[in-house]
């Protein structure tokens, strides 16, 4: 589509285009924990999470749904060849473990109850639906 540039209009158009682009998802896991996959031909494998795809869903699992990529030598001393590597499966396949009993948990937010930062605001934070302990973020 071309962009009209005589028209009032038009750049707002293309501002409303991006807007929807840019819009990020909201996910039960982030970079660092630990979860196991549930669907597809990975499941029950577990591996950490190395990072988290904010703009389409999907995380990378260490160890889980290795792919094949063939690598052309960049350099006359490099080899080319092909190396394996994880590839990105969608967030709502895998489910987060809990810490304490490594079974895999659904999370719900809590706010922190601890008295001692009175001067800090209070802080989010996941809570296990099984048996209602915190889990804790890895940063």
């Amino acid at each position: 589509m071309r962009v009209l540039k005589y028209k009032k209009t038009a750049g707002k158009r293309l501002h409303a285009r991006h807007a929807e682009n840019s819009k990020r998802m909201k996910l039960h896991v982030s970079k660092g924990d630990t979860v196991r996959v549930m669907r597809g031909d990975d499941r029950g494998k577990e591996g950490k999470v190395l990072r988290v795809f904010l703009k389409t869903g999907r995380v990378l699992v260490e160890g889980v749904n290795m792919v094949k990529m063939h690598r052309k030598a960049r350099t006359a001393e490099e080899q080319s060849g092909i190396r394996e590597a994880p590839a990105s499966l969608h967030s709502s396949n895998v489910m987060l473990l809990d810490p304490k009993s490594g079974e895999p948990t659904r999370t719900h937010a809590r706010f922190d109850t601890d008295t001692t930062h009175i001067e800090r605001r209070r802080t989010k934070e996941r809570v296990s639906v099984k048996n209602g302990e915190p889990i804790p973020r890895v940063r």
